[in-house]
């Protein structure tokens, strides 16, 4: 796929203060998945979670996104945007102040399911937004990699303001943090946005097919991510599996009769939405996975508290960062194909550079050029992600194109670092520090190889579409 330039005025176009609303809106969701990494060990210490439980902090969180994704697309066509946006931004601060002041496991769970939720409806309505409020070509794209900045960067930022916010203040602030910023999307979201117009009662919402995606969804990400950990056997693993195939099977007999779908078949024709949903899936399982093993490393193998690990991720932030920004002029440049297959071939890279510098007395500077290669891989592959989810799809459908296209990356994450872990041993915060090398070693190269893998197809692809 590649762009083509636009007239000089277009591309000076301001984008207003919408665009910076939109782009606080996805660090938000950025930053919650990824802020708790650093803060587990004393959210398991204060609230007296298992080893074993430990991992839903993190888990709960995917599972209802992940599972509530395609609801929240078509919630944004259909109910409206603003509303979504006003209706998540509400629950992500009603959540976070419930999480601050948790004092047990079961409901700081459930805190981080309700705030799964507000993701699921936020990540398609803001992603909506700015594909209905800028047109097509430079001026959205510009757009587009100011809120990847924010998304990309934040999956790095959270562990760095995650550190900070737990070396001074303690685990809860990791979620009070979220309230102030929540209140004030809110706010802003009435504000700027303008009102939804009246639903088009032609259109019906598919509360049937909606229903069963959710839930098979749901119990589908729950398998992933429970599973590879407990066991494909265990009665739990069997009863998500079977219900989960069940009700997925029933949502495309439900889509081949109903006269207005949750998710057009239409849409899959569309190059650039399929090759987003295909890249999204490997992009999560690669690249948003690599936190994890890092942190793992900063603070099992070399002894870092939760600061210092958090400041092991100022680099990877910025230059991430940069990487987005990069994007839309190298769009324009090179068009989309090959800035993903760069994205990934750098990627791939990176991640191969890290394996060596990974060692039980390895200074930091030595893991730099690996760092510097996959975050710039990361950016730049974020944002030509979500330019080619949205290039060519109508504006009542931009809602379920993001949630298609997001739905993907949840599912991707989930199994992405469930085989990445297996692939490892099944390493954790109580491994050794030699299972740990070793695992976080193999992890790198198996995250390598996905990657290589992915740029090739992605270079032998026909383009999803003409200049």
């Amino acid at each position: 796929m590649s762009a083509t330039a636009a007239e000089p005025t277009a591309g000076r176009q301001r984008l207003g203060l919408n665009v910076a609303v939109l782009a606080l809106a996805q660090l938000v969701i950025s930053l919650d998945y990824s802020i708790v990494y650093v803060a587990l060990p004393e959210i398991g210490a204060g609230l007296g979670f298992s080893d074993h439980d430990l991992q839903w902090v993190v888990s709960a969180y995917v599972v209802t996104t992940g599972g509530f994704l395609l609801l929240g697309g078509r919630a944004a066509d259909l109910l409206g945007r603003r509303r979504m946006f006003v209706l998540a931004t509400a629950i992500y601060a009603a959540s976070s102040l419930i999480g601050g002041l948790a004092q047990s496991p079961g409901v700081l769970l459930a805190v981080r399911a309700a705030q799964g939720i507000g993701g699921s409806l936020l990540f398609p309505a803001t992603l909506s937004l700015i594909n209905t409020t800028y047109a097509e070509g430079p001026v959205r794209n510009r757009a587009l990699a100011i809120w990847s900045a924010a998304g990309a960067g934040g999956l790095c930022f959270g562990s760095l303001l995650g550190g900070v916010l737990v070396h001074g203040y303690g685990w809860p602030s990791v979620f009070l943090v979220n309230v102030p910023m929540a209140l004030a999307l809110v706010v802003l979201g009435r504000m700027l946005f303008p009102a939804d117009p009246p639903r088009d009662r032609t259109r019906r919402f598919d509360a049937a097919g909606a229903l069963a995606a959710t839930a098979g969804l749901t119990l589908v990400v729950f398998l992933l991510v429970y599973a590879p950990a407990q066991g494909w056997t265990r009665p739990a693993s069997l009863a998500a599996a079977g219900t989960g195939l069940v009700l997925l099977a029933l949502f495309v007999a439900i889509e081949r009769r109903t006269p207005d779908p949750l998710v057009p078949v239409r849409l899959f024709r569309n190059r650039g939405l399929a090759m987003a949903t295909v890249v999204a899936a490997l992009f999560s399982a690669t690249f948003s996975s690599l936190p994890y093993f890092l942190t793992l490393y900063f603070q099992a193998v070399r002894g870092y508290d939760a600061f210092v690990t958090g400041l092991c991720f100022l680099l990877p932030a910025v230059v991430v960062a940069a990487g987005t920004q990069a994007g839309p002029p190298a769009v324009v440049r090179f068009g989309m194909r090959r800035l993903l297959v760069g994205g990934l071939a750098a990627g791939a890279v990176g991640a191969l550079a890290l394996v060596p510098a990974v060692s039980a007395d390895g200074s930091y500077l030595s893991l730099v050029p690996g760092i510097v290669l996959i975050s710039l891989g990361q950016g730049s592959a974020w944002t030509a992600l979500w330019i080619a989810a949205a290039s060519g799809i109508a504006p009542g459908d931009q809602g379920i194109a993001s949630g298609i296209a997001s739905t993907s990356l949840q599912v991707g994450g989930a199994v992405g670092l469930a085989l990445l872990v297996a692939a490892a041993s099944g390493i954790g915060q109580q491994s050794s520090a030699a299972d740990l090398l070793d695992g976080i070693r193999t992890a790198l190269f198996v995250m390598s190889g996905a990657l290589a893998f992915g740029a090739l197809t992605a270079l032998m692809t026909r383009r999803a579409t003409s200049s």
